[in-house]
């Protein structure tokens, strides 16, 4: 079985000018300095990503952006392109996260592209999966999933797949303060890999590392963190305060 390295990555959403960026990471280089054996990865809005990357330079942290395009260029007002990002300094770019298919009606295929198109540019994506509370009690949980993976993943080769990061976050858990339970949590993430290895291997599916997100905090990410499957957290709001998601990154 492939060794998998933990990752965490804050995502900022809507939050931060540049002059709160600068302070919050300062602060955040020093709480988590010498750590070695676990990736960090911070995704700030796009205002910030310059003063993020200028804060960041020479640090372990890497950046991330919160969305992209799938045209390197073009007439897309109000976008932002691979290549600008890379640009920026950007190493992972988050997709298809439950908010930007919720509020900007994104559907399974341009997700697709998007993630080959951040392949294509140099980048990591981070591709979001997870179902409602009403698809849950539903029963179709599983089947979403399942569905929102495969959709992701239209038309990639196996080292493509066993490059990205995919992370699960539960829609009834992000912002809510309810968190699924790790062995809620571990039976999605089981499931997600078993899906990876049905459209490719179990060697790639083992080599994909896959991330909780909701509500993740610092009393709970030892327990979903000590889970088979989980290889890392996808953080909203505790990443806005650094002691916080130190603490998280400093999971044990």
């Amino acid at each position: 079985m492939a060794v998998r390295r933990p990752l965490i990555a804050g995502n900022w959403k809507m939050y931060c000018t540049r002059p709160a960026a600068e302070q919050l990471l300062t602060a955040l280089k020093v709480q988590i300095s010498g750590l070695t054996d676990r990736e960090v990865v911070v995704a700030p809005p796009f205002t910030a990503l310059e003063t993020a990357a200028r804060v960041l330079a020479g640090s372990s942290i890497r950046l991330a952006a919160q969305n992209l395009h799938w045209e390197p260029q073009g007439a897309f007002t109000g976008e932002v392109s691979g290549p600008m990002l890379k640009e920026l300094g950007c190493s992972y770019v988050i997709i298809g996260h439950s908010e930007r298919r919720q509020y900007c009606a994104e559907i399974d295929e341009q997700v697709a592209r998007k993630v080959k198109a951040a392949q294509r540019d140099g980048l990591v994506p981070i591709l979001c999966v997870g179902e409602t509370l009403e698809e849950r009690e539903r029963g179709d949980m599983l089947t979403v999933i399942r569905r929102q993976t495969q959709g992701g993943l239209q038309g990639q080769e196996k080292a493509a797949i066993a490059a990205l990061v995919i992370a699960y976050e539960p829609v009834w858990a992000i912002g809510t303060g309810r968190t699924a339970t790790p062995d809620q949590a571990q039976e999605v993430h089981a499931a997600i890999r078993a899906t990876l290895a049905a459209i490719t291997d179990q060697d790639t599916a083992d080599a994909v590392r896959i991330l909780y997100g909701g509500s993740v905090k610092a009393d709970n990410v030892d327990g979903l963190m000590a889970q088979a499957d989980i290889d890392g957290a996808l953080v909203g709001g505790a990443s806005l305060q650094v002691e916080s998601f130190a603490r998280i990154v400093q999971f044990r």
